[in-house]
């Protein structure tokens, strides 16, 4: 039995410098991350002319003293290796971190959200409507990787067409699902489709494609148990 990850796509770094915001810590609340990639960018700035130099001696000290959010475990991880505490992890995608937030903060100093090109609305949007002020900044952009039509025809010649295929972002599905849609032919209805989270499962259902399994909590242990349940016979998870 064959199953697919499709993690994502390239995600390269963009143009605008986060250290520019990350030098002038009293002009916010605090921070925001809501992916590995955004952390990632902001430490390749870091480490960028002697700037790692700065935010080990000021600057650090200054962001430890205000709240930083974060999603998911890995999001947390990177932040935690820049040398910062975090809340929030357990939250599972961005409209709970967006619940969190609001529950926790009062309008005053804005806070900084390093992001991508594909962010969506829904953080930005429900903070707006409780009034927190917040500052998005774009670190890093999403492409197609240019070997993935390569690299699933390759598959597909190897493997055959997969018992199941396993979205990480909505980004994923957008770049590869016509690609998908090809090789598969007529067997693509033999597919399984799984999903790590909500946002990405409604992705796919937009696509009308059938989402038979969706991660309880963006962990590979969980999708793992997800997709043990959906290859089942005669599961209807």
């Amino acid at each position: 039995m064959k199953v697919l990850l499709l993690k994502d796509v390239k995600e390269d770094d963009c143009g605008q410098d986060p250290y520019i915001r990350l030098s002038h810590p009293e002009d916010y609340g605090g921070l925001i991350f809501t992916s590995p990639r955004a952390v990632e960018a902001v430490e390749l700035c870091l480490e960028k002319d002697s700037k790692a130099e700065d935010w080990e001696k000021p600057l650090k000290e200054k962001w430890s003293t205000k709240s930083v959010y974060v999603v998911g475990k890995a999001t947390a991880s990177l932040v935690n290796k820049i040398g910062l505490d975090f809340e929030g992890e357990n939250c599972g995608n961005a409209e709970k971190l967006a619940e969190y937030i609001c529950s926790r903060e009062s309008p005053a100093l804005p806070l900084l959200f390093p992001c991508g090109t594909l962010k969506r609305e829904v953080l930005p949007n429900m903070l707006k409507d409780k009034g927190i002020p917040m500052e998005s900044i774009t670190v890093y952009q999403t492409i197609p990787h240019p070997e993935i039509q390569g690299n699933l025809h390759s598959y597909y010649s190897k493997q055959g067409v997969p018992a199941c295929v396993t979205f990480f972002s909505p980004s994923g599905l957008r770049y590869s699902l016509k690609h998908i849609q090809e090789l598969s032919g007529d067997s693509i209805d033999q597919i399984k489709f799984a999903a790590i989270g909500p946002t990405t499962a409604r992705a796919l259902a937009a696509e009308g494609l059938l989402v038979s399994c969706t991660a309880e909590s963006p962990t590979p242990q969980a999708l793992a148990t997800g997709i043990r349940r959906a290859l089942q016979p005669h599961c209807h998870c």
